[in-house]
């Protein structure tokens, strides 16, 4: 269980505070997984004007429930274990080394370029606009971009949301946002649930992997 929310915190996002300030609209949504047959609800996102949370289906359905919460100002990630009533602290050089694929806010989405480069993993790399795009109903601007590894991917934002509403990547990383509903989010959804219990990973986070 433990290691599973860890490689979800990884996996789900590697987010920058440059743009935490700017206002952007609040929306929830569904994160479709497009490289598995049958194209599988893999979570579901909240986010909020500087707070994302994203809640497993998989584990929702075996009566697992718990949630990531991230902190875009601060650059901290917590998360929630409702069946041990336990959080957890993840420290952000941990999702940064296993991170599968880059959602990231832009402050323009005409030219979200710059903020791709931006990130860790793609300085020295390439990013260029392709054009625009319909998906799923709403206008979004494609792009392709080249990590500084070498690995490529193409992304769509949404201008409205500026964030990513579609992206595909190496090894089948692709995914969407799907049923995406905009308003404000409840606060409740980006807190820590009263009554649970901190866990200290202490020397976790130098094993081998």
């Amino acid at each position: 269980m433990l290691r599973w929310m860890v490689r979800t915190a990884a996996f789900v996002v590697c987010l920058m505070a440059a743009q935490a300030a700017l206002a952007q609209t609040e929306f929830s949504a569904d994160m479709v997984n497009t490289g598995r047959d049958g194209s599988p609800v893999q979570g579901k996102i909240y986010f909020a004007r500087d707070k994302m949370r994203f809640e497993s289906a998989e584990k929702a359905q075996r009566g697992m429930g718990g949630a990531l919460i991230m902190n875009l100002a601060t650059q901290t990630s917590t998360v929630i274990m409702d069946q041990q009533h336990i959080y957890m602290e993840v420290p952000a050089q941990m999702a940064s080394q296993r991170v599968a694929y880059n959602f990231f806010r832009t402050g323009d989405a005409e030219a979200a370029c710059a903020d791709y480069l931006q990130q860790a993993r793609n300085k020295g790399g390439s990013c260029h606009k392709v054009g625009s795009e319909t998906v799923n109903g709403r206008s979004t601007v494609k792009y392709e971009g080249t990590s500084a590894s070498g690995e490529s991917s193409t992304f769509w934002i949404d201008p409205k949301l500026r964030f990513p509403v579609k992206w595909q990547g190496s090894n089948n990383s692709s995914g969407e946002l799907r049923n995406i509903q905009e308003g404000t989010q409840p606060a409740s959804l980006f807190e820590i649930p009263a009554g649970y219990t901190k866990m200290d990973m202490g020397g976790m986070m130098k094993r081998p992997q």
